[in-house]
């Protein structure tokens, strides 16, 4: 398993891939990295935080997706009905948008760092929206 950091507004963890999982999911975002983007919370889905990424193709599709990550798993909404977005759970998580339920490629766990994983969904819930960096670790 690939090792991955993930810088979230002052907090790092650390985490693998899922890349028996997601094989083509991992490939693509390893090759896109380091990638950094912005993170806003995920209000409409419950206990998120999400990088909205517009018309970004990482040229895959649906592989072991789900639509209720669990604290620490992160997310690729691949596009479609909605936009392409990254979104990672530091709670309960129902994944839709305003054209209904979703689902993403579960491509990265988190396994260090979590006891700060709430209180980065918090900070970004109450103080807007946060830098992140993800790169091999």
């Amino acid at each position: 398993m690939t090792p991955v950091r993930v810088i979230a507004g002052p907090y790092t963890f650390t985490g693998h891939f899922e890349e028996k999982l997601a094989p083509k999911t991992c490939a693509a975002f390893i090759k896109a990295m380091p990638f950094v983007s912005k993170i806003i919370h995920v209000r409409w889905s419950g206990e998120g935080v999400w990088s909205p990424l517009g018309d970004l193709d990482f040229g895959v599709g649906y592989e072991n997706n789900t639509c209720y990550p669990s604290p620490g798993q992160i997310i690729l909404y691949p596009g479609g009905v909605s936009e392409t977005e990254i979104l990672m759970a530091y709670g309960n998580v129902n994944f839709a948008s305003k054209a209904g339920q979703l689902s993403g490629n579960h491509f990265i766990t988190l396994t260090s760092g979590l006891e700060n994983i709430y209180a980065l969904g918090r900070k970004v819930l109450w103080e807007g929206a946060q830098d992140i960096r993800y790169e091999l670790a």
